[in-house]
């Protein structure tokens, strides 16, 4: 499968060595070089210096057609700009974006965008270890009118392991 992930921080570089372990053709996008730093030597997938939400650098990137496009850099607007162009003109099957403000997440949902909100799974995970109850809203929200029928589902963690070098290159 081939996965494309924008943003490459804590979260996105450990996604992105998750799906190379379980053997996904895995391509990282950030715009800071030292950003791939936080990639583990092992990382066989390609690291590529560049704006995520430019379609001419996705398309250089090999992201066109991707199984799974996540977006995940620490702006909403970015992060929907990249799934917008990932769901207009690069044919991407499965998008998610990282979506701070969960008012905007379930709007962004209701618009037809998978998102993925920290902010409530934070929150309801602080909630959780201090035995309180938690926000009841999902921490990823479905596109609604999908496939799925706008059922909120939890991703599956990816399993395997593959090896290699980590190379960038400019976008």
């Amino acid at each position: 499968m081939k996965t494309v992930i924008v943003g490459c921080g804590r979260v996105g570089a450990t996604l992105a060595e998750l799906f190379d372990r379980a053997g996904h053709e895995v391509i990282i996008i950030d715009v800071a070089t030292r950003a791939f730093d936080r990639l583990p030597p092992s990382f066989s997938g390609s690291a590529i210096r560049g704006d995520g939400t430019d379609e001419d650098t996705l398309r250089r990137a090999g992201a066109e057609e991707a199984d799974v496009f996540l977006a995940l850099t620490e702006g909403d607007n970015r992060n929907v700009m990249a799934a917008q162009v990932a769901v207009e003109a690069l044919r991407a099957r499965r998008i998610i974006a990282k979506i701070n403000d969960p008012l905007r997440a379930a709007a962004y949902a209701d618009l037809g965008l998978a998102t993925l909100c920290r902010t409530t799974l934070m929150t309801d995970a602080v909630a959780a270890y201090l035995g309180l109850t938690g926000s009841g809203l999902p921490g990823i929200l479905a596109p609604s009118g999908t496939h799925d029928g706008g059922e909120h589902h939890e991703p599956e963690a990816p399993a395997g392991v593959a090896g290699g070098a980590v190379g960038v290159r400019e976008g």
